[in-house]
């Protein structure tokens, strides 16, 4: 509720009991920020300590409760929430034991290193193993680091509807865990359900801030006024925040005067106070996650298309929402952002009305467009079934046929052509993983053809898997593809060599389509 749109109400007698013993553990002098997680962009939401090591004990949520719903009890020696997953081992391809004899915090910092402008493929693949349902290091202690190492580097990647959903299935409410719920909740406008299950679970310490805005989006401008002036008396709020605040519940207080400081690090917290108070930042230099926030009905139409761009190229936006945002309306201008949407809305037109000479017109500059933006995967899914459909010829049906070996129509789009020189003899053996009797055209190809032919694995990925830790293997198989492509190119040989012993095979020929077709070399 925006702040012109108070309405006076007045707190229930057991709502009023819970927000005074909530305002006298805040006064105790055991008031102690929770120290800031890897993500340094977190909001500073609630005040119980946190263990270093690892979420606390799991707190009991009441059925009914918004974020998350279904809470049970992690007893001890029960399952731990270490092991939670949204995706089955069934469906994920990965053994329940992926991470086999490791250790925790070894894990935790593999998954947490920096994978800049990774490969479609290999993205996907690690946004599988965070989400896998996978049996603990024997070393978890049921501690939860693992659980929140992973939600960690799902917000990382921008990924927050997983994220959630691995809180979800995790079973259990920490502060650590709740922290990062009510940042998703911020920037992806459910924040009214977490204000909700935070009303209902006083004993999570929420800041004043955090108090004064939940207060506020629950229509109660009394109570989010009266605890912004005892904060102010007890001196908990700083004087930036005093100023934002105030804002936030009198609009008037900002008529001429001088626009906040932003601070640094961003929390998705004042950003969406900032947002209400009409001083509201772009999203693009700020964490990936943020870009979520751009997404919403209120925001303009150039900000949502290059949200969607962001999230699509770190391959966390389902290609229908891709589609839906850049198909919204014409643009009405030119230039930038506009050429692709005019290319792509274009070429969708030409395919919908399964025109060969249209589709063959429009679609080398549409490619062009999204292959600028790196958004080359996303366009071959959604378009790449129609494709092969159409009887196209000479550079059309040649470039139709690249667009499909990077959809997961790969292998059929193989079966369908016959190739017409030496780079597509190769990119047909690929797309059947079968190298035999094809000679590969270039350097990257003959790093990539040993994998194909004879894998032969290096002696720490070896060692790992000897000792069944697969999860860690295929991690630093992933992060050497890509430091092959940045240089040493054995790399590439390497970490291809590991999907294909280990079975990935879908995987790995979809990574060495990608190393061929795209141009992401750094």
């Amino acid at each position: 509720m925006h702040p012109g749109q108070r309405k006076a109400q007045v707190f229930s007698g057991k709502a009023w009991c819970l927000f005074c013993a909530a305002l006298l553990v805040s006064a105790a002098p055991a008031l102690a920020q929770a120290p800031l997680s890897a993500i340094d962009w977190l909001s500073k939401s609630i005040t119980t300590p946190v263990q270093p090591s690892g979420p606390s004990e799991p707190k009991v949520a009441e059925t009914g409760n918004a974020v998350p719903q279904d809470i049970v009890v992690s007893v001890l020696g029960g399952p731990s929430s270490d092991a939670a997953g949204i995706i089955a081992p069934a469906v994920s391809g990965l053994p329940r034991d992926l991470w086999g004899l490791g250790k925790t915090m070894e894990i935790a910092a593999i998954l947490a290193a920096e994978r800049a402008d990774a490969l479609p493929a290999l993205q996907s693949q690690l946004l599988t193993i965070l989400l896998a349902e996978a049996s603990p290091p024997a070393d978890a202690g049921g501690k939860g680091t693992l659980l929140l190492a992973r939600v960690d580097k799902l917000l990382a990647l921008g990924a927050l509807e997983q994220a959630s959903a691995l809180i979800k299935a995790s079973g259990t409410m920490t502060p650590d865990l709740f922290r990062r719920a009510f940042d998703v909740s911020l920037l992806t406008g459910t924040e009214d359900k977490t204000c909700h299950y935070l009303s209902q679970n006083p004993d999570l310490a929420p800041t004043y801030p955090t108090r004064v805005f939940c207060l506020a989006r629950s229509g109660d401008w009394n109570a989010a006024a009266l605890t912004l002036r005892i904060a102010q008396a007890l001196d908990y709020i700083s004087p930036a925040e005093d100023i934002l605040l105030s804002r936030f519940l009198d609009p008037g207080l900002a008529d001429g005067a001088e626009p906040t400081e932003p601070p640094s690090p961003m929390t998705p917290l004042i950003w969406r106070i900032l947002d209400a108070i009409g001083e509201g930042l772009p999203t693009a230099p700020l964490p990936l996650a943020f870009s979520h926030a751009e997404l919403r009905d209120t925001a303009g139409w150039k900000a949502q298309i290059e949200a969607s761009e962001r999230l699509s190229r770190a391959g966390v936006l389902p290609q229908n929402q891709l589609l839906g945002i850049y198909t919204e309306r014409l643009p009405a201008a030119s230039g930038g952002v506009w050429d692709r949407v005019d290319a792509f809305q274009r070429f969708e037109t030409a395919l919908s009305a399964a025109d060969p000479g249209a589709v063959s017109h429009a679609l080398l500059d549409a490619f062009m467009q999204m292959s600028e933006a790196e958004l080359e995967v996303p366009f071959a899914e959604l378009f790449s079934a129609q494709l092969m459909r159409l009887p196209l010829t000479g550079e059309a049906s040649a470039l139709a046929f690249r667009v499909s070996l990077l959809s997961s129509q790969y292998e059929l789009a193989a079966t369908k052509r016959a190739p017409v020189d030496g780079l597509e003899a190769f990119l047909i053996g690929l797309a059947r993983g079968n190298l035999q009797g094809v000679t590969p055209p270039n350097s990257l190809a003959r790093a990539i053809a040993p994998a194909f032919f004879r894998p032969e694995l290096p002696a720490d990925l070896s060692a790992l898997l000897s000792e069944q830790r697969l999860g860690e293997a295929i991690l630093l198989a992933i992060d050497r593809i890509q430091q092959g492509l940045q240089g040493d190119i054995r790399g590439v040989t390497e970490g291809l060599s590991l999907l294909r012993h280990v079975g990935l095979d879908d995987l790995s020929r979809r990574t060495a389509l990608e190393l061929m077709l795209l141009e992401r070399r750094g």
